[in-house]
């Protein structure tokens, strides 16, 4: 299979543009917050939902799909599910059309409404023993449902809102990671410099042997040693869970996140040592550009004054992160909590990603009480969030004066069509195109998170995280038919 060239691509259209601002909420306070002007501009941010997904979302391969239907065993990214042949027809326009009709003539839910119509459902007992939520009007910051609001709960892969939140705010959306090549004062070492892409993709190290060759040659030298420089990160580089199929070491340097099978999302074989496999792999590059390299790659530090020769930056923070939740990819949202790091002046580790990360939050002036931000993955189980901090972070990423946070709503798996939402809302079809989500799953746990536009045409931020459920296969309907009842769907 060819090796995957991965471009800086086109961002969404914003399908929150045409949102109004206004200056105060019901109780006077919170400038930030926005208002639909009608049920038709709802059914237009709803139908914009569709058509902006996030870029990377190029088809589910059927390796993964038998992968994602496997038993779980340690909990991660096994987020959807699939037909006995792997593969099933995306929903076609005729059941949404409707749907969106059927929206717009619903009846207007307020909070009593809202409490009689998602009480039966939050109580089943798919959901397990302990299920707490949030549904917030991020018009008004109005909650307009509340269980267990303010209760810290494991939140799965729905903590990559959380780490997706703060990189936009530490570092914009438009920021880049630096893969770079130094050339030592005397010519003779090249070093792989790893800024901490975990999508830099062979083509990417071809395009830098070309041009470090092309500076060999100016300086009359056709053999080199090569290095390879991880320092930008510290700590240790394997996660809680690992060695496991649903992340790669966490590393500074890495090739195609370090997977070994050609897929690009998914659980799938990583490599143990994915710089050094990274620094062979431009070692191949550089011969094959007419570099003799000496001796293997060795792991070191670049030299002083060396002198950089080539770079390479990744796609723009806005695809990344739009990648990282659609795809719930778990290697992307730990570079992302250590490029926050970075960017505060904290520890690129697991320990100075959280105090990065929190800190970050908390200037955002949301809920972070109770939390407790172990990884950036959500594959930690020691991760705590409350739903209360999730729907305020999906309000904030609307906020019409926040247009850096968008990223962090456009990258939402649209239900039934995109990313880890594909194979759900089969049961629940009314949700189908209308929510966008981020979707959570441990062995017992399950979550969702993410924002409708309910019958009035406002836009609603929900949070429903559930723990002791017994199967994910029956607890994600569950969560489904709630998000929908938010649309003013029945499932």
């Amino acid at each position: 299979m060819a090796e995957p060239v991965e471009e800086p691509s086109k961002r969404p259209s914003d399908p929150w543009g045409g949102l109004k601002r206004i200056t105060k909420g019901r109780d006077g306070s919170q400038p930030w917050r926005l208002v639909a002007g009608s049920a038709a501009l709802g059914l237009v941010v709803a139908t914009g939902a569709v058509l902006a997904a996030g870029p990377w979302d190029n088809g589910q391969r059927k390796a993964e799909r038998e992968l994602a239907a496997a038993a779980d065993s340690t909990g991660g990214a096994h987020h959807g599910r699939s037909t006995p042949d792997g593969t099933r027809p995306a929903p076609s326009a005729p059941p949404v059309l409707p749907a969106l009709s059927t929206a717009a003539e619903g009846t207007p839910q307020d909070p009593a409404g809202l409490k009689g119509t998602l009480a039966p459902l939050i109580g089943v007992p798919a959901l397990g023993d302990k299920v707490a939520a949030s549904v917030v009007d991020t018009a008004t910051g109005e909650q307009l449902y509340g269980r267990g609001a303010t209760t810290p709960m494991t939140p799965a892969s729905t903590v990559k809102i959380a780490t997706t939140v703060a990189a936009l705010s530490a570092l914009g959306p438009d920021h880049r990671i630096a893969t770079t090549v130094a050339l030592s004062p005397d010519a003779r070492t090249l070093t792989l410099v790893g800024g901490g892409d975990p999508t830099l993709s062979r083509a990417a190290l071809r395009s830098m042997a070309t041009d470090a060759a092309k500076a060999l040659r100016e300086k009359d030298e056709d053999s080199v040693r090569l290095a390879y420089d991880t320092s930008r990160y510290t700590g240790p580089v394997l996660h809680p869970i690992s060695p496991n199929e649903n992340i790669a070491p966490v590393t500074a340097l890495m090739v195609d996140e370090g997977r070994t099978d050609g897929t690009d999302r998914g659980p799938a074989e990583r490599s143990d040592d994915p710089a050094d496999d990274a620094a062979r792999a431009f070692a191949a590059e550089l011969m094959k550009a007419g570099v003799k390299v000496t001796g293997a790659p060795r792991e070191a530090r670049a030299a002083d004054k060396a002198r950089t020769v080539a770079t390479h930056d990744s796609a723009p923070l806005s695809a990344l992160v739009e990648r990282t939740l659609t795809n719930s990819d778990n290697d992307i949202a730990e570079a992302l909590a250590r490029q926050t790091a970075i960017a505060k002046g904290e520890s690129a580790d697991f320990a100075g990603a959280r105090r990065a990360v929190t800190n970050e939050l908390k200037k955002l002036q949301v809920p972070v009480a109770g939390a407790r931000l172990a990884d950036g993955s959500g594959l930690d189980r020691k991760d705590k969030v409350t739903p209360a901090l999730l729907t305020a972070l999906l309000a904030r990423a609307a906020d019409p004066e926040r247009p850096g946070l968008r990223p962090a709503l456009t990258g939402l798996p649209v239900a039934g069509f995109t990313g880890t939402l594909d194979g759900r809302y089969e049961e629940a079809a009314g949700g189908t195109g209308l929510i966008r989500a981020k979707t959570g799953t441990l062995s017992g746990v399950n979550s969702l998170a993410g924002t409708v536009v309910d019958p009035r045409g406002r836009l609603l931020a929900f949070a429903f995280l559930a723990s002791g459920s017994s199967s994910a296969a029956e607890a994600e309907p569950a969560l489904d038919a709630l998000a929908t009842a938010l649309a003013g769907q029945r499932g």
